[in-house]
């Protein structure tokens, strides 16, 4: 009897808690794309609106100005008040979205200096840690998160999960790299690509689980395309013009790229003018396992660094190595010159060469070309 009074008293505990919890919180949400927070995260400051939005949210038509302000100079701080929130909701003037196949990019009339704070805090506000931060260089990339919306809901689960976070997971983690290239002095193209990563079982003879690892899954197109929206709101479109330039109707893609092998020696041939094959060669990059160190468009150069994941897979657990918030610069990756070379009006050559600059006649060599080649393609 004392113990059925025992078991009565801890459900009669438990059906309070969830009541609680259900009072708490309102469980609807019409996002279906919300990354976990990191614990002991390091947030920035609340920019769900443009910062200027602060001082112009509020119609202070009425409000007693302090000290002995006169008529004229309450009409110019009016006056000042109306401009910054008509500067606000306007956003930055020429922003817009190209693409090419599916491939998206957002186009910002706005020096790539003055941007990329923006698009720093733009990530920190969606729940995402950096691992990596390059002003420099214009590249940022985000650490591993989960996306919790794809974890089926009821309501029961839920309740629970707002107290106990770690209750369900979805066995996948997505993380995101940001770049910027500069077009012209006040012209930025942004580019944001998306890596994921599936847990999976090993088994074996019987079909039973030993235990599991990380292995890479293909980029997800509109992962992409939702958070290029969500830039663009964040910079001052409003979501009504962001969702219809993210509809546009797909042009068709022509391909473009053909691996040439002569002998031990291979390159690519594009079939495209610097400008495009320089853009996609960047977004080819960006999508393998490459880790772009830096960049001379100039001459045409990344300075790539790539981890071979033949060579690492077979160590347990080496995604899991990535969740941590240090980059891959431990892992076995060695550093190569991807050589972008214009060889017309419309066609290009891509070229693969070691750290010092010389021919990568190697398999090696030509993996690398493959992987380029099979990006190009796509």
């Amino acid at each position: 009897m004392p113990f059925l009074t025992r078991n009565i008293s801890c459900l009669a505990i438990l059906a309070i808690l969830i009541s609680a919890l259900v009072g708490c919180k309102t469980i609807t949400s019409s996002d279906t794309v919300d990354y976990k927070r990191s614990s002991g995260e390091v947030r920035g400051p609340n920019l769900s609106y443009p910062p200027d939005l602060i001082t112009a949210q509020a119609d202070r038509r009425y409000v007693v100005q302090d000290g002995t302000a006169t008529m004229s100079e309450y009409v110019a701080a009016t006056k000042k008040t109306a401009q910054l929130r008509a500067n606000v909701m306007t956003g930055i003037p020429g922003m817009r979205i190209a693409r090419d196949g599916d491939r998206r990019w957002l186009v910002v009339e706005k020096p790539a200096a003055e941007l990329y704070p923006q698009i720093k805090d733009f990530w920190q506000e969606n729940g995402f840690l950096l691992t990596t931060d390059s002003p420099s260089t214009g590249i940022m990339e985000t650490d591993w998160a989960e996306n919790r919306p794809k974890i089926q809901q009821d309501w029961i689960r839920s309740t629970i999960n707002s107290a106990l976070d770690s209750i369900s997971d979805t066995g996948e983690r997505d993380r995101y790299k940001t770049r910027l290239e500069v077009v012209k002095p006040d012209e930025t193209e942004v580019y944001i690509t998306q890596k994921g990563a599936i847990e999976k079982c090993v088994t074996d003879t019987t079909g039973t689980c030993l235990y599991t690892i990380w292995t890479a899954r293909p980029t997800d197109p509109e992962l992409e395309a939702v958070f290029l929206q969500r830039l663009m709101e964040r910079l001052g479109m409003t979501q009504e013009m962001a969702k219809a330039q993210m509809a546009a109707p797909v042009v068709a893609k022509t391909p473009k790229a053909n691996l040439v092998q002569e002998g031990n020696a291979a390159h690519i041939e594009v079939v495209n003018g610097f400008d495009r094959a320089w853009r996609d060669v960047g977004l080819a990059l960006d999508r393998s396992n490459f880790t772009v160190e830096d960049r001379d468009r100039s001459n045409g150069i990344y300075y790539v660094r790539y981890v071979n994941q033949k060579e690492t897979s077979e160590t347990k657990g080496f995604f899991s190595n990535l969740f941590s918030s240090k980059d891959d610069s431990a892992l076995k990756a060695k550093k190569y010159r991807v050589i972008v070379k214009s060889t017309g009006d419309t066609s290009c050559s891509v070229y693969v060469q070691d750290a010092d600059g010389k021919p990568e006649n190697t398999p090696a060599g030509l993996q690398l070309l493959t992987l380029l080649t099979d990006q190009l393609g796509r």
